[in-house]
């Protein structure tokens, strides 16, 4: 732990310095214009087009209606039998002195289910809240205040369907995440995209393709650690605590930044059970806070919620925000924001959910189902709601300048400071809310997806100490990278970085689907047994 620290102090240390010492453009504009070259090539490569449309959205959007119809709409179907997973109503099918032999399907015995159900670090609530943790986010917060100021009330409807359709996908990945999870001789576990594209293509006869994607996926998941998991983060948090402490410093987001690496590197040192231990308790608070404060202000405009909601299907279909490109162009808004925000076809969630302690594997694919729903079709509307009702007003105008920034009483907004001017029309003090609530979600997710990031490093690179550490310090730098640079940069790098994860990871999903069907049925009828 100390070295840890020394290491984290020893980085930051010369970037205190640059900071004191820089005085024309300050380090937070040189950070920037360092970084946006890199941003911009990323993003270049990731969103290629075809017809017109990023096929990365189209592969997501389109694999998602396949997953769902595919296992007959679980993510209607067996909606209640998720909540009774996570409630532990089926608790008891996992206790290795309740197998027997009628439960053997699929050519699975009593001794072999018995050794699956000791497997695992976590319950199924914390692997739920370690992963929500994971998307439930800024981009509930800022991340949907830009959709809105880019595509206007319309892409809210597109967030929905999004979220609705990933919740499908999401059950498939969390499925096989825990389905071909390494065990470690301490009783770690080791899960995610790279061991079920690795271990499953190769169970097909495809181990060179499977081993190539894996490898692929890993290297985008670090820099999807980096990106949206963690710089966009800090971007967002420090946006709210200069705005809220009247910091006009050109190397204000730096110094803030710092502060926040070192919080977050005394959390991430603990692995998964000190992260799960964390989220377990700050996810369900600060989700519940941050609703309670929705709910008072839809409930204070409850005459204007049936007017917002025929503004959002209206644009939906008709869009009038400036630039937006019909409706194609709202719908790609809508698509883009909710599967940044949710990540599902990503398959980030399925890291933390592997580390479940269960011999179902799809049972936990069932509690996954729920993360697209809380954190799209739940948060992420009620946060959309309060802006378009916000904005009866006429406080901006939709489509801003085109990169997410609006002008508000002669100011220039964006991202969460939107959703901040938002709240304070309605709940005295409420930025001082608001911004605990942003610097709470940051760093929930940050350390999530330092989680995320690491497994990923440790499969490309060893499960040794020095590895650890390297990782973690690089990830350290990225928190005050995210705190210094332009949203607009920070948010392109970020998008890149977690929709490239969806190309290594669909391949995975579609030669593999079969496997979570198989699962599907052996844990259905498990707990109907």
């Amino acid at each position: 732990m100390k070295k840890f620290l020394l290491s984290t102090l020893a980085l930051v240390f010369p970037v205190l310095v640059f900071a004191q010492e820089t005085t024309e453009k300050g380090i937070d504009q040189k950070i920037d214009e360092a970084f946006k070259p890199i941003s911009d090539f990323f993003s270049s490569i990731i969103f290629f087009q075809v017809f017109g449309t990023p096929f990365v959205l189209i592969l997501l959007v389109l694999s998602a209606l396949f997953f769902t119809i595919y296992f007959g709409f679980p993510n209607v179907r067996h909606f209640w039998t998720a909540i009774n997973v996570v409630r532990g109503k089926y608790d008891d099918i996992e206790n290795p002195s309740s197998v027997n032999k009628e439960l053997a399907i699929d050519g699975d015995i009593k001794d072999t289910i018995k050794d699956e159900g000791e497997d695992g670090e976590v319950s199924h609530f914390q692997a739920l809240a370690t992963a929500v943790s994971g998307t439930v986010g800024n981009g509930n917060i800022a991340g949907v205040a830009l959709a809105i100021a880019l595509g206007g009330p319309g892409a809210t409807f597109w967030m929905i369907v999004c979220g609705l359709l990933g919740m499908s996908t999401k059950f498939v990945e969390c499925t096989l995440g825990v389905q071909y999870r390494d065990v470690g001789e301490d009783g770690t576990v080791y899960g995610g995209p790279m061991y079920y594209i690795s271990k499953g293509l190769k169970e097909k006869g495809f181990a060179v393709l499977g081993k190539v994607a894996a490898v692929l996926f890993a290297i985008f998941c670090i820099g999807g650690s980096f990106g949206g998991g963690n710089a966009a983060q800090s971007n967002q948090a420090t946006i709210v605590l200069k705005e809220l402490m009247g910091l006009e410093s050109a190397s204000a987001g730096a110094m803030i930044g710092v502060i926040l690496a070192i919080l977050v590197g005394i959390i991430i040192i603990g692995g998964i059970k000190r992260i799960a231990s964390v989220t377990e308790k700050v996810v369900p608070f600060m989700a519940l806070l941050y609703l309670l404060a929705c709910l008072y202000i839809l409930g204070s405009n409850f005459g204007l919620i049936d007017d917002a909601i025929s503004l959002i299907l209206t644009e939906a279909f008709n869009p009038k925000a400036i630039g937006v490109g019909g409706v194609i162009g709202v719908l790609l808004v809508g698509f883009k924001r909710a599967a940044f925000s949710n990540e599902a076809g990503a398959g980030s969630a399925s890291i933390a959910h592997a580390a479940v302690k269960t011999k179902y594997s799809a049972s936990e694919g069932l509690v996954a189902l729920l993360e697209p729903f809380i954190d799209t079709v739940v948060i992420c509307t009620m946060t959309a709601l309060v802006i378009i009702i916000f904005n009866f007003g006429g406080f901006f105008e939709y489509g801003g300048d085109g990169t997410g920034s609006v002008l508000i009483d002669g100011v220039s907004y964006e991202g969460a400071g939107i959703t901040s001017k938002a709240f304070a029309q309605y709940i005295p003090f409420s930025n001082i809310f608001l911004t605990i609530a942003v610097v709470l979600f940051a760093v929930s997710t940050m350390i999530s997806w330092s989680y995320y990031g690491l497994q990923s490093w440790k499969f490309l690179f060893g499960r040794g100490k020095a590895a650890d550490l390297t990782y973690k310090v690089l990830f350290l730098v990225f928190v005050v990278i995210g705190a210094a640079a332009s949203m607009k940069s920070i948010w392109d790098f970020s998008d890149a970085m977690i929709f490239a994860m969806v190309f290594p990871n669909m391949i995975g999903l579609y030669f593999l689907f079969p496997v979570v069907k198989k699962q599907l049925n052996r844990y259905l009828t498990a707990i109907k047994k």
